[in-house]
């Protein structure tokens, strides 16, 4: 019942506070005062709502769900999870999950997942992106891996990228390893015929270039991409497309967080992993995949980017299917963020039924 709120005690040096009042104190009542005073910190630089980075070198995160264990059965879809390291150097680890009551012979689709949050934030590891591919993997019964990768500003891009691909090669590896204890669920429950990858947001162009890299360089024992899903892809580019604003374009969040989290990008704004048909970009032709998923919300900033890279897609000469699907009313991982909703469940039938096919 305790009462609380944050102040700011001055501008400059930069200090504030919180404050702390029990609970039914009566308007006219005199209490003693207890400070408690911490060393404030200087901010180097910041990027809000995510995260500022002191000139200590700490990162405070500002958002993000916390961190929850893996279960052997969910208590909500019945889904088993489990953590597992797949590489020492670099570091990467993932989350399987295997959906319910799962015979012991029984071949799955396999699903490589990349989480969103900008590249900034989140975690594979991560509530909400949990409660997510519980559901996902109930409704569209695949073994799936979520991968975790390093975020930024500590590794600055490119280093989720090769994590990503790292951990991508290492799971198609798994298709011509006979050592079953190498990760039993997937050598026993994964079909490599049926192979998907896919992510949200920042995950969903790591999908995109993990799709391009795979076309161009293939994957272990040459394993194909059967479909690419891609949830509000972030994508981004120095000149204007669709409705975007165009006022002050280059203070918009999504031009804000690529400086942040590649400061060192070749062509800025405008490379490839970020622009698909940038300058020196590779022709979207190549696409390692056969079949694109790309999903867009009405009231999302990144709406009329994942409509442009659909059209881009179709005009590249991709031989391959594309699917376009638009969520009225919504906003950007909407359903994630706002997990359990009618239009969250339908996304999530949309991806099942796109996974199964």
């Amino acid at each position: 019942g305790v009462s609380s709120k944050d102040i700011t005690i001055l501008e400059n040096p930069p200090i504030s506070a919180r404050l702390y009042l029990p609970k039914d104190t009566p308007p006219d009542q005199k209490l003693p005062i207890f400070s408690m005073c911490s060393i404030a910190k200087e901010v180097a630089r910041e990027l809000l709502p995510f995260l500022r980075v002191y000139k200590d070198g700490s990162v405070e995160r500002l958002k993000g769900s916390p961190i929850v264990p893996s279960s052997l059965e969910d208590p909500e879809t019945g889904v088993s999870s489990k953590d597992i390291t797949i590489l020492e150097n670099p570091p990467i680890s993932a989350r399987l999950y295997l959906p319910k009551d799962t015979p012991p012979d029984q071949k799955l689709p396999i699903l490589v997942h990349f989480h969103g949050g900008g590249f900034l934030i989140e975690s594979c590891f991560s509530l909400t992106e949990n409660k997510y591919m519980n559901s996902l993997v109930s409704h569209a019964k695949v073994a799936a891996i979520s991968i975790e990768y390093r975020l930024a500003p500590e590794y600055p891009l490119p280093i989720a990228y090769e994590d990503c691909w790292a951990g991508l090669q290492w799971v198609a590896s798994l298709s011509t390893n006979d050592d079953k204890e190498r990760e039993s669920w997937i050598k026993v429950h994964g079909d490599f015929e049926r192979f998907f990858i896919g992510g949200d947001s920042a995950g969903a162009n790591i999908a995109h270039n993990m799709a391009m890299r795979a076309g161009a360089e293939g994957l272990h024992g040459g394993v194909k991409i059967l479909g690419t899903y891609l949830t509000h892809p972030y994508f981004w580019g120095s000149k204007i497309v669709g409705e975007e604003k165009s006022e002050e374009h280059e203070k918009l969040l999504p031009f804000l967080v690529w400086g942040f989290v590649y400061p060192s990008a070749p062509g800025g704004i405008d490379n490839p992993m970020l622009n698909p048909v940038g300058p020196g970009a590779p022709s979207l032709a190549g696409l390692g995949c056969s079949r694109l998923l790309v999903s867009v919300a009405e009231k999302d900033e990144l709406r009329d980017r994942g409509i442009w890279y659909c059209d881009a897609v179709k005009e590249s000469g991709w031989n391959g299917e594309v699917e376009l699907i638009e969520v009225k009313g919504e906003d950007h991982a909407f359903h994630i963020l706002n997990y359990g909703t009618d239009n969250a469940n339908n996304l999530i039938q949309c991806l099942a039924s796109f996974l199964s096919k």
